[in-house]
């Protein structure tokens, strides 16, 4: 059985990354329980990194008429203008009464996140966080999962084999890990690789994912316990709201499987696709539309700041003849207004590097401003949303001028400035 996801408008064509894209989908079974999580059964998982999934033989997973699969899906609209646009996926399937079914293993699917059971299972990977070079989630987070049960474990409720897996990240991940332990000892599983064809570095969805090699075949005993990690680039920039996922398929026993305490199952991958078309977009050009802040002129500050019709009405980078200021230890509250319109159009104000005005495209511009500060998408009706529609600057910021971007909209730019 394999999966392969895509994004299309209607007469076929792929959309760029850098004007609409599947932020991520899960593909659900009401019909059956998942493994993990209180939920129905998540199969399959991907996002604009479109990496593709192939059960290896004799292995399939068993569909039945009677069950109704479920797309939960977040498509990311970059521009303000409405689109329509399709999630496709290519399945591959094998009739119950076909001769290439004798002898057919089956499969379920074992979602592993580190943030498992979350509707919104994301994390924040902030520049400086790690060792400061990288940032591996749980693991070198302070108490990640407070007094709860550890989201990013399962302990395996039954006898079977590891038969496949890939891993989901967004753009700055690095790697996901899946281990495997039992009785005091922990084996490295699996390693699944960002392969970036981005020429800026792990910035980008211009990346594709290793999954497992066909003959990658693992035993696990009912008992031991899987766990799975994510790992960022922290030295670059910041990465909010970020994923770390992998579906892991378990067949039932019957096949060959090495058991990975006595044998080195943790070896390299292969990619599912290679560059696509898609992510031609890199951005980080020489843009006349965007005005360079630092050399404007400041002009004091309203105390409220509105965003509205996707402008920063004061300091937007588009239109500005002056740059918004207030004095050290004062503040600037920003309001979005957009957040009202129909369903909500929600807004962030992202530090970025200085004077941060070139060309948008998949890997420009970052959150790579010499201070952080983020203020969530400003919206309301929970995750993604900060569940608010406003974020005032920080009092503790040294003078200088600010240059941010939104986010979900990084055509939308602008600055502040604080003074002595």
């Amino acid at each position: 059985m394999g999966i392969r996801p895509n994004l299309v408008y209607d007469d076929g064509s792929i959309p760029g990354v850098d004007v609409v894209h599947l932020h991520h989908g899960v593909w659900l079974n009401l019909g059956a329980p998942d493994a993990t999580a209180a939920l129905p059964q998540r199969f399959f998982a991907s996002g604009e990194e479109k990496t593709a999934m192939l059960l290896p033989a004799p292995y399939g997973y068993p569909y039945s008429t009677t069950d109704h699969w479920v797309l939960n899906y977040m498509l990311h609209n970059l521009t303000p203008e409405a689109t329509q646009v399709w999630v496709t996926y290519d399945i591959d399937i094998i009739p119950a009464d076909a001769p290439e079914a004798v002898g057919m293993l089956r499969a379920r699917p074992i979602w592993m996140d580190v943030q498992n059971g979350k509707g919104y299972p994301v994390f924040d990977a902030v520049r400086g966080m790690g060792d400061g070079v990288t940032y591996t989630y749980p693991d070198q987070a302070t108490a990640p999962y407070g007094n709860g049960p550890q989201l990013n474990e399962w302990v395996a409720d039954a006898d079977g084999t590891l038969i496949a897996t890939a891993g989901h990240l967004h753009p700055g991940g690095l790697h996901t890990d899946l281990y495997v332990e039992r009785d005091g000892q922990k084996a490295h599983a699996f390693r699944s690789e960002a392969m970036y064809y981005e020429p800026a570095g792990a910035v980008s969805w211009d990346v594709s994912m290793t999954a497992t090699m066909p003959d990658w075949q693992v035993s696990v005993r009912q008992g031991d316990t899987l766990s799975t990690t994510a790992t960022y680039d922290s030295g670059l920039a910041s990465w909010y709201e970020s994923m770390g996922i992998m579906v892991v398929w378990m067949g039932e026993t019957g096949g060959d499987a090495d058991d990975p305490f006595t044998t080195a199952v943790d070896t390299p991958g292969m990619l599912t696709h290679g560059h696509l078309a898609e992510n031609d977009n890199h951005g980080g050009d020489l843009d006349n539309r965007y005005l360079d802040l630092t050399a404007l002129p400041s002009a004091p500050a309203s105390a409220t700041i509105p965003i509205q019709d996707w402008v920063y009405t004061e300091g937007d980078m588009n239109y500005a003849v002056s740059v918004p200021t207030v004095k050290a230890g004062e503040s600037i509250t920003y309001e979005n207004l957009d957040a009202n319109i129909g369903k909500g159009q929600w807004h962030t104000i992202t530090a970025c590097a200085a004077p941060c005005n070139r060309s948008t495209g998949i890997a420009y511009p970052l959150a790579d401003g010499p201070v952080i500060f983020d203020s969530g998408e400003l919206g309301l009706g929970g995750p993604p949303t900060a569940d608010r529609t406003s974020w005032a600057i920080p009092t503790d910021l040294p003078p200088g001028t600010y240059t941010y971007f939104c986010r979900i909209h990084p055509i939308m730019r602008g600055a502040f400035r604080v003074e002595e």
